[in-house]
C-alpha cells in the first residue's frame, strides 16, 4: 500500500504501530490533495478557520512550530528553516484509507473505491534497502550545549522562567535517501503509537512519536504531555524494571512533569466549561522501545459553540515542548536555539467529518528537504534549575537512539 502511495505529491500515513488503545484505528491512510490551505505565521489560524467552516470531510495536516509568532505573540525567530515545510498545511484528501481491527474502508472523489482497492493489489511493493548513513553535524558542540544550558539555569535562578524545553538539531547535508525506506527503517527500529510518515510536495516527516498534542472526541478535549525519560534495559529485565520505578520516583522528572501538567490545565480553562478540567493520570510510566516515559492525563469538556481551530490555537504550541511560562520561554528559545524548529515540535494529524480531531506531536523525527537533499533531526530536554547540563545533554542523545537506529539496523524482512 505505501508503494501504491508513492506517486502522490501530498500523503498523510498515520500508524498506531500496534498500540491499540492511543486511537480507534491501526492506521490512517490519505492521499492526494482536491483542496488545500497554506498559511504563514500572522494570521494563519483565521484563514484555516475560514477554509475548513464549510467542509465537513476528512481533513489532514500539520500546525509548524513558528506558528507561536502568532499564538503567543512573540517575533518570529531570525533563524534559518532548511526543511522549509509550510508554517501551516492542511489538505482534503483525494483518497482516505482508514483500518479498523478486522475491516478496511476506503474513501474517494475519484477512482472508486474497488478501483483503488484493485490498484493496490497488484503494486508490487517495494523491497526496502538499507539505508545510507548520513554524517550528521551537530549545530552545538557538546560544550556549546552545556554552556547554553548554564545559561538558561541563570534565567531560571533570576526568575525569568520556571522550565525550558531547549532544543538542537543535528543535520547532514547533499544526502538523498529513498522516502519509503526511510519510513520502514525508522517505524521499524522505533514503533511508537503516534507515528507518521507525511509529505508535502518534496518536503517529508518521518515520525515516531510517542505523544499526543490533542484529542476532540465528543466533547471531550485530552492533552497527554511527556515530561520525564529514562532508558531501556531490554538485555536485563530486573535492570529494566528498576529504571521504571527510578523514574517513577524522580523528584526532577515529577516536578518536570506536573509544571507542565498546570500549563496544560491552563491552556485547557481557555476553552472548556468551568469546573471541567481534571487531571485523569498523573505520572504514568509507559513503555518504548527505546525509552521509558513519564505521560499525564490532562482532559476537559470543551464549551459549545468553539471552534477545532479555536482549540487548537489556544494550546499551541503544546507546553511540553516550549516550558513554563510559555510566553518567556518562547522568547529564550528563539534567543538560545540556533535551528528554526519549523514542523519539529509541531503537530501532525486529522480531522474527521463528524469534527473530532487527533495530533500528535513531532519529536523524534527525521525532517527531509528533497530539493536540497538536507536531512534533519532535533532533540531537546526540559532544563530547570535542578538540571544538570551533562546529563541533560546524555538525555538528548538518548532521544535520538531511535533515529541512529534506523541507520544501522538490516532493513525489516
Amino acid at each position: 500500500m505505501l508503494t501504491w502511495v508513492t506517486p502522490f505529491d501530498v500523503c498523510c500515513f498515520l500508524d498506531n504501530q500496534g498500540y491499540p488503545s492511543t486511537s480507534s484505528f491501526d492506521y490512517i491512510l490519505a492521499a492526494g490533495a482536491i483542496d488545500s490551505c497554506t498559511a504563514s505565521a500572522g494570521a494563519a489560524f483565521p484563514k484555516l478557520r475560514t477554509w475548513a467552516a464549510d467542509r465537513n470531510d476528512w481533513v489532514f495536516g500539520h500546525f509548524g512550530f513558528e506558528l507561536a509568532a502568532e499564538t503567543e505573540n512573540i517575533p518570529q525567530g531570525s533563524s534559518a528553516d532548511e526543511i522549509g515545510f509550510p508554517d501551516l498545511f492542511f489538505f482534503i484528501p483525494e483518497i482516505v484509507i482508514v483500518a479498523q481491527k478486522d475491516q478496511v474502508r476506503i474513501g474517494s472523489f475519484h477512482p472508486g473505491p474497488d478501483q483503488i482497492h484493485e490498484a493496490i493489489i497488484h503494486t508490487v511493493p517495494t523491497e526496502p534497502d538499507r539505508l545510507p548513513i548520513p554524517v550528521f553535524t551537530p549545530r552545538f558542540t557538546r560544550d556549546e550545549y552545556l554552556s547554553t544550558v548554564t545559561d538558561l539555569r541563570r534565567h531560571i535562578l533570576r526568575g525569568d522562567c520556571y522550565e525550558i524545553n531547549f532544543c538542537m538539531e543535528f543535520f547532514a547535508r547533499s544526502v538523498f535517501p529513498d522516502p519509503l525506506a526511510t519510513w520502514w527503517a525508522l517505524s521499524g527500529a522505533s514503533p511508537n503509537p503516534f507515528s507518521a510518515w507525511y509529505r508535502v510536495n518534496d518536503r517529508s516527516l518521518f515520525c515516531a512519536s510517542p505523544e499526543r498534542f490533542l484529542q476532540k472526541k465528543g466533547n471531550t478535549l485530552l492533552s497527554q504531555p511527556i515530561k520525564g525519560t529514562a532508558p531501556r534495559v531490554p538485555s536485563d529485565p530486573a535492570a529494566d524494571r528498576l529504571q521504571s520505578q527510578s523514574l517513577y520516583h524522580s523528584r526532577k522528572d515529577r516536578a518536570e512533569n506536573v509544571m507542565v501538567v498546570d500549563l496544560v490545565r491552563n491552556d485547557l480553562s481557555k476553552i472548556c466549561i468551568p469546573g471541567t478540567v481534571r487531571v485523569t493520570e498523573l505520572y504514568g510510566i509507559y513503555a518504548f522501545p527505546q525509552v521509558y516515559q513519564m505521560i499525564s492525563t490532562v482532559a476537559g469538556e470543551i464549551k459549545p459553540n468553539v471552534d477545532w481551530t479555536d482549540a487548537v490555537k489556544a494550546t499551541f504550541p503544546m507546553g511540553s515542548m516550549t516550558g513554563a511560562p510559555k510566553n518567556s520561554v518562547l522568547r529564550l528559545i528563539r534567543r538560545y536555539e540556533r535551528s528554526r524548529r519549523g514542523l519539529f515540535s509541531g503537530a501532525v494529524g486529522y480531522i474527521d467529518p463528524a469534527g473530532d480531531f487527533d495530533f500528535n506531536v513531532v519529536i523524534r523525527s527525521l525532517l527531509y528537504n528533497g530539493e536540497k537533499g538536507y536531512l534533519s533531526y532535533q532533540v531537546g530536554s526540559g532544563i530547570t534549575w535542578y538540571s544538570d547540563p551533562a546529563a541533560e545533554y546524555e538525555e538528548c542523545l538518548l532521544k535520538a537512539e531511535g533515529i541512529r537506529k534506523a541507520f544501522t539496523s538490516p532493513p525489516p524482512g
